[in-house]
């Protein structure tokens, strides 16, 4: 399950466009939060599964990725471009021979595309070309078609694919995006392969979701639930509110990480058969002379710190990059220690913290808005 939210520069106060996401995997897959640098020679590349050609120059990226994984979840490059993706079920199923992974079309689009247009074409390219496919599960099995949320300071689109096919909407004002199709009959394109099903301007999502699935992810839910707290917060979308987005935990009075009515933004692994839970999220602000990157590079964002993250300042100092057996010297376990002991009482223990959390990322916020050294003030926010 994960959950990826947009909103364009013309919706929100401070005039920048605005992408958010919560990455939900299994408990113990931990995320690598990860910069890499323009990368040229062309020649292979080795994928999560396969190998393609490369192409003769890339561009810098940051990138949140599973630790298994050659893609990722959700990222940036030096451009402004943001990406994240969602699993999808439809009534056809994934294929299970290995091809590229939606995760590998995040990291490619981010690599590939100078702007939101080029990245979009880019994965519908590769898409075409080479199918997506395999196994995307840690421990259990796990297959399933993608839906992505692609962005830049200007605009945003929506691309939901099943197989090789593909439908893309562009984005209006606000939108979320979770583990469900969400196209209707308002699409902006779609491949032949898919308009076929259907004479005119028929309603993709309804004809390709498996309902039975979505039963059981709740993505229609969580999908309504993330547009309804973008459309209400108004004019206060900034990104302290986007942060507040992906900590939600719905309006169920009894709720507990052990007691959830459907799924809620932010994911807690319990006993039983919930192996989910939000391992990393993401906050980006693109637009005007910079874009800021807010990461949290832990799980559960309701227990974690969204710091900056720059292309000016470089990687942030988050310890060896994490693998799914606890290492005290990574960020992201020491952290885990924190949220796993949280969950006997959550309640109790958000009590303790939230003040305190909220006032550090207000003071973040406004340390990098005045920043003249951007550096110097990122490197002071991740210090301690």
């Amino acid at each position: 399950m994960c959950d990826t939210l947009v909103a364009l520069a013309s919706e929100t106060p401070r005039g920048k466009l605005l992408f958010a996401k919560n990455s939900d995997r299994e408990r113990n897959e931990a995320q690598v939060l990860e910069m890499h640098r323009r990368r040229t020679g062309g020649g292979d590349l080795k994928l999560t599964y396969i190998t393609i050609p490369d192409v003769a120059q890339t561009q810098a990226v940051l990138i949140s990725r599973p630790c298994w994984m050659w893609g990722a979840e959700m990222g940036a490059n030096e451009h402004g471009v943001v990406i994240g993706n969602e699993a999808l079920h439809a009534r056809v199923p994934a294929q299970r021979k290995r091809a590229l992974t939606g995760m590998d079309l995040v990291r490619l689009g981010l690599e590939r595309g100078a702007s939101a247009g080029e990245a979009l074409a880019v994965i519908i390219g590769l898409l075409e070309q080479h199918g997506q496919g395999g196994d995307c599960g840690h421990l259990g099995r796990f297959y399933y078609h993608n839906g992505f949320i692609i962005a830049d300071a200007r605009e945003a689109y929506v691309l939901e694919t099943v197989g090789r096919d593909w439908v893309v909407e562009k984005v209006a004002g606000r939108r979320s995006l979770s583990n469900a199709y969400s196209i209707g009959a308002d699409w902006s394109a779609i491949s032949p392969g898919l308009a076929a099903q259907g004479a005119g301007r028929f309603d993709v999502a309804a004809r390709l979701i498996d309902e039975a699935r979505d039963a059981i992810s709740f993505g229609r839910g969580r999908c309504a639930r993330g547009q309804a707290l973008l459309d209400g917060a108004g004019a206060a979308l900034t990104p302290g509110a986007m942060m507040a987005i992906l900590r939600d935990h719905g309006e169920a009075a009894d709720w507990s990480p052990a007691n959830t009515v459907g799924r809620t933004l932010c994911m807690h692994a319990a006993q039983g058969p919930r192996r989910s839970q939000s391992v990393a999220s993401m906050v980006s602000e693109v637009g005007g002379e910079r874009a800021v990157h807010w990461v949290t590079a832990t799980s559960a964002p309701c227990t974690s710190l969204f710091k900056p993250v720059l292309f000016e300042a470089g990687p942030p100092p988050v310890g060896p990059a994490p693998t799914d057996t606890y290492d005290g010297e990574s960020l992201w376990w020491r952290h885990e220690r924190l949220h796993r002991a949280l969950l006997a009482d959550h309640a109790t223990g958000m009590a303790l913290i939230a003040d305190e959390r909220d006032a550090l990322e207000a003071g973040f916020r406004a340390r990098i808005d005045a920043a003249d050294d951007l550096p110097a003030a990122v490197a002071h926010c991740w210090r301690g």
